[in-house]
């Protein structure tokens, strides 16, 4: 070793960094972290949660499926049941319909359960609104059920009234007449079940008012759903509605019938063949006395012996003077016939009542109208009648005219094959009239004797078959009452019963036709109509109303002839006309019953077609609903009647005042 090389040495226990060269210095090294000790995942402890998790949703979804198969399995249960309650209905006895009843009531309590099991989902948004209503229709059927087994009990009396028996046991034989008394004398015991059956009807509708069907589906498959639901809660509704109007009349039923104090009404016959606006025009008369229950004529007569003692005073309308000509040629002034220009039945009979006071014709308690199909619906139920002195009466169709048996004699009976001309002097006496005059005063007595006769002296089997004729003769408006009471002749308006002219707020059609001296074509002459509603760009509604009359039949110079219509369309006040096509005269709007009328003329020919097309703007704005009523005109058969209103168009045939909404 070189001695003269010298190496620094570095001692073990004190080396320096500042003692080294430089060439011999190390560069600090960064700090080189630790490496961490691998953490390993809890598998165990999660793998737990999630099985709790997916547990408790399991069980959950096993519980829903349950608690909604334990409904359905009990719905499906009670779908059975009632299938068996309706067909006990069919076999029209009460006892058994009870029995049934009592089945399915239990049946519906074991669903009721099922399905209170279930409404806590009802908290769920959207979903739990469906469940929600589900409630309400239980809630209501339990109601229903109530309704439904207190109106057995009260319907057991007059069992065989509504077509039902009520067990075993040998019927005794009753007419007709004894069970309209027992109905009449049990009106007072009848009164209060009827009050506690509306306060249960009453609860059904408030339970479900509230459910918005726009929210469900129009169809579920090949299943129509919301069209159903609506068609369920209208019924509802109407039926509520009846029957509430209805009651009152039940209890006016004793004093109508005379219980406590004979009863004496004017009935016109008005022959709706030859139809005026409150149902055809009037021909005879009778005075009909009811004494507990008991109908009695008392006298009739036919109009133009009535006329004869009349001294008309007011000025006719214009188009009586104008169209019908007769006896107004002379004088223009109203002659008790035609006292039925009002299209309101009501008003006519004031003016008529206070006119026919002046010939002396006084203590009445009101005035009842009937037209020939009251006569046709009754024949329907009793068959052939025969009447002394002028032989049978039945709705057999005959070849002489294309109608009824009954119609065909009636207006042979009726029909003045010319005027009748009074002595001017005021004698009373005729100067001439024609052959078959003196045959239209003595049918009208013996013809009504031998109906109201036959129809009491039905076997009680008939009497559902009498009351359904009595009740579509009301509804058809066939039958109109004018009762001196104001309470009962109110009563009898709200249900319909009166002739009234509707009023109502939202859109409206009332079409009124007058035959002015074309014979009886009416017999014969059909109305088709069609509305078309729509909205402007202002959200204004605008209407196209065609009206279409056809006669099919060949002319006769007797029944069938040229038929000269003067008719009137009331429409909503304040509607605008905008065109009137297809008729001879069109005349001035105005205003009448509190709505505006839109006036013309035209005469339909046998075998022929008058189409009138009226274009007019509403005084409605469009908004979220749209109300229509359609009011029949007395005296008219079930026209068809089409409303379309955007994607929406109903068909159905006016037999009676119809209510729509859109």
């Amino acid at each position: 070793m070189n001695d003269n090389f010298n190496i620094p040495q570095i001692h073990p226990d004190e080396p320096t960094k500042k003692d080294l060269p430089v060439y011999m210095q190390v560069p600090p090294q960064p700090a080189i972290p630790a490496t961490p000790k691998p953490v390993m995942p809890k598998v165990k402890k999660t793998h737990k949660k999630l099985k709790i998790a997916l547990g408790v949703v399991f069980a959950f979804t096993l519980l829903l499926f349950f608690l909604f198969y334990s409904a359905y399995d009990q719905s499906q249960k009670l779908v059975a049941s009632a299938r068996i309650l309706k067909d006990s209905v069919a076999t029209k006895n009460l006892d058994e319909v009870n029995k049934k009843l009592t089945l399915f009531e239990n049946d519906y309590r074991s669903f009721s359960k099922a399905y209170s099991r279930i409404e806590w989902l009802k908290v769920i948004p959207y979903f739990g609104s469906f469940v929600s209503d589900g409630g309400k229709f239980v809630d209501a059927g339990q109601e229903g059920l109530y309704l439904a087994k207190k109106g057995v009990e009260v319907a057991k009396p007059f069992a065989d009234l509504i077509g039902f028996s009520t067990g075993g046991g040998e019927a005794k034989q009753e007419t007709a007449e004894d069970r309209i008394n027992f109905l009449i004398n049990s009106t007072e015991k009848l009164a209060p079940e009827l009050d506690t059956l509306e306060v249960h009807i009453k609860k059904i509708n408030g339970k479900l008012s509230g459910i918005n069907t726009a929210k469900y589906p129009r169809k579920i498959g090949k299943y129509e759903v919301r069209s159903l639901l609506e068609s369920g809660l209208l019924g509802v509704s109407l039926t509520t509605e009846i029957f509430s109007k209805a009651k009152p009349i039940v209890a006016d039923v004793p004093t109508l019938m005379g219980v406590n104090t004979p009863r004496t009404y004017l009935v016109i016959f008005q022959n709706d063949k030859e139809l005026r606006p409150t149902g055809g025009f009037i021909t005879a008369y009778s005075l009909l006395q009811v004494d507990k229950g008991k109908l009695n004529p008392v006298s009739s007569d036919d109009i133009y012996n009535l006329d004869s003692k009349y001294n008309p005073s007011i000025p006719a309308p214009d188009p009586i003077v104008k169209y019908l000509k007769g006896p107004y040629v002379l004088s223009k002034y109203l002659r008790l016939r035609d006292m039925n220009w009002n299209p309101d039945f009501s008003e006519s009979m004031k003016m008529f009542v206070a006119e026919i006071d002046k010939v002396g014709l006084r203590g009445i308690d009101g005035v009842i109208s009937v037209d020939t199909q009251v006569l046709v619906n009754l024949l329907d139920v009793i068959g052939e009648i025969q009447v002394p002195g002028f032989g049978a009466f039945s709705n057999k169709i005959i070849s002489e005219c294309n109608c009824s048996q009954v119609i065909y004699e009636l207006e042979s009976f009726a029909d003045v094959e010319g005027p009748i001309v009074w002595d001017p002097a005021g004698t009373g006496k005729i100067i001439y009239a024609p052959a078959n005059y003196e045959n239209r005063k003595k049918i009208i007595g013996p013809l009504m004797n031998a109906v109201i006769a036959n129809a009491m002296a039905q076997p009680k089997e008939k009497m559902p078959g009498l009351l359904e004729a009595g009740w579509k003769s009301i509804l058809g408006k066939n039958i109109m009452f004018f009762l001196f009471d104001e309470k009962m002749q109110a009563n009898m308006g709200t249900f319909g019963a009166t002739g009234s002219i509707v009023r109502h707020t939202g859109d409206f059609l009332h079409i009124n036709d007058a035959n002015l001296g074309g014979r009886k074509s009416n017999l014969y002459v059909t109305q088709e109509v069609l509305q078309t509603i729509t909205f402007d760009k202002n959200g204004q509604a605008q209407k196209t109303l065609e009206i279409t009359y056809k006669n099919p039949e060949k002319y006769d110079g007797w029944l069938n002839s040229v038929l000269p219509n003067y008719v009137r369309i009331y429409v909503p006040k304040g509607s605008k006309l905008t065109s009137f096509e297809g008729a001879e005269e069109i005349f001035d709007a105005y205003e009448d019953l509190d709505y505006t009328v839109f006036p013309a003329f035209f005469q339909l020919r046998p075998q022929g077609v008058i189409k009138l097309k009226v274009v007019y703007t509403l005084p409605i704005k469009k908004g979220k609903k749209y109300d229509l009523y359609v009011q029949k005109q007395p005296g008219t058969v079930a026209f068809p009647y089409t409303v379309t209103l955007g994607k929406n168009t109903t068909e159905f045939l006016l037999d009676g005042d119809k209510s729509l909404s859109f």
